[in-house]
């Protein structure tokens, strides 16, 4: 407890306390204990900046406004109780404040400026008022024993950087007011397992957002999503899960036993674009489901995925980029819908385990390298020629079967219509390896033929 005193600073037990009243004055750098006059409406830039045995700090409920460094390198303080007449913390007030382990933020904060509590690394929790509409860049990154973080409704934007590094995470549920989240707003979180963005008016995940997540083991992405960006999951080794959410999720007391992340495994039906390298090295990865209202799948997107297993591409999506699928060595079967009219280089290069393409447009351009390295890649079927050859022998015109059974290795009794694929040896300081894949288009021409030839 304080004594009065005439003079501001005095000495107790051979610990320094002051009684700070502003203006721009001088505090003595091994303060311990501060209290502020009831007349300070604002702690100046660099006021305690560096006091580093200032342990204690007592808010007057008239504050107004915490400028820029007022507490940063305050290495020993302890907790801090923001007063609710403080409408903004300035940049890297509380930055290295390395044993600050209590903040308590009031209604009537609005925003949170760049590096306000970064490197506060004995914080462990943090509750973020619904005054607050606005978290700057880098606020709380690397925080690294921040374990819950309490964000609510009224929060709008969420700036790149803002919780980077911190390591103790475990879960986070995106309020539905928040417009924006920036570039690696969570990147390197490694013990983030579970996020849900609820519905709201998000509708981008900017680049890096969860990169390099290690622990991330499931995303719940609202439908008003239209991108996730390049790099959005890269890294995530333990997702498994990438959910569909078309209602609102009730968020719980712990969200981690509240969410049930194994049934469903789709990429929202509002995204359009999923930008390069989203996924990749998303290794625990099994099933995804791109919907029809995606268009474009980035050049790398989901390259190392090495457990996918199933790849849904529905009509709609017209470009996959470079190396989208390459490595996604457990993958097994791919279907390409019609609406896509080039596949490129190595797109789905190093598949090892993959044995069937489904071509539902027979014009698509596929590049030599598209499958390359595709080394149980077998046959390539095509429904749509199948229906049309179905059209011709029920009209009548039977006598083609006999000309089809003349193109060897083509198979089109069994209900679908099957092209052998072939394979490119290369020599390789003396060991021969299958490398380039791809249709048989020699065959596939005079299947072609044959049928435009009889619909006439």
């Amino acid at each position: 407890m304080f004594m009065s005193y005439t003079k501001y600073e005095y000495k107790d037990r051979e610990e320094v306390k002051h009684e700070y009243v502003g203006n721009s004055e001088t505090v003595p750098k091994d303060v311990v204990s501060v209290r502020f006059h009831p007349s300070v409406l604002e702690i100046s830039r660099f006021a305690f900046h560096s006091c580093k045995s200032l342990r204690e700090v007592v808010l007057n409920d008239s504050l107004r406004e915490i400028r820029e460094d007022a507490f940063r390198d305050c290495i020993a303080l302890q907790s801090i109780n923001i007063p609710s007449t403080v409408t903004k913390i300035n940049a890297a007030a509380f930055h290295n404040c390395k044993e600050l382990r209590k903040i308590v933020l009031n209604d009537g904060l609005t925003e949170i400026e760049d590096s306000a509590f970064s490197y506060c690394n004995s914080l462990q929790s943090i509750n973020i008022p619904s005054t607050v509409t606005k978290i700057d860049k880098a606020a709380f990154s690397y925080c690294n024993s921040l374990r819950e973080v309490v964000l609510n409704d009224g929060l709008k934007k969420i700036a790149q950087y803002a919780f980077q590094n911190c390591s103790s995470i475990q879960s986070i549920a995106i309020p539905s007011t928040v417009s924006e989240i920036g570039q690696s707003a969570f990147n390197s979180c490694t013990n983030l397992r579970h996020v849900v963005l609820n519905f709201g008016i998000i509708k981008r995940i900017k680049s890096k957002t969860f990169q390099l997540c290690s622990s991330l083991e499931c995303i719940i992405i609202p439908s008003t999503v239209i991108e996730i960006g390049k790099f959005a999951f890269e890294g995530c080794t333990s997702l498994r899960e990438v959910v569909i959410c078309n209602e609102e999720v009730q968020i719980g007391d712990n969200l981690s036993t509240r969410l049930d992340c194994t049934s469903l495994r789709e990429v929202n039906d509002g995204s359009k674009r999923i930008g390069c390298y989203a996924f990749r090295d998303c290794s625990a990865l099994q099933s995804i489901a791109i919907p029809s209202t995606v268009e474009d799948i980035g050049k790398y997107a989901f390259t190392c995925c090495t457990n996918l297993r199933e790849a849904i591409l529905n009509e709609g999506v017209t470009k996959i980029g470079r190396g989208a699928f390459a490595g996604c060595e457990s993958l097994e079967s791919i279907t390409l819908p019609s609406t896509i009219s080039k596949i490129g280089d190595y797109t789905f290069s190093g598949c090892t385990n993959l044995r069937v393409v489904v071509i539902y447009n027979e014009g698509v351009q596929i590049n030599a390298k598209a499958f390359y390295g595709c080394t149980s890649l077998e046959r390539f079927k095509f429904p749509r020629l199948w229906t049309r050859l179905v059209s011709i022998i029920q009209a009548g015109q039977k006598d083609i079967e006999l000309k089809l059974d003349d193109i060897p290795a083509v198979e089109w009794r069994g209900g679908e219509l099957v092209i052998p694929a072939i394979r490119r040896v290369e020599n390789l300081w003396g060991r021969v390896e299958v490398r380039e894949v791809d249709i048989d288009k020699e065959k596939l021409d005079k299947v072609e033929k044959l049928i435009r030839y009889y619909k006439g």
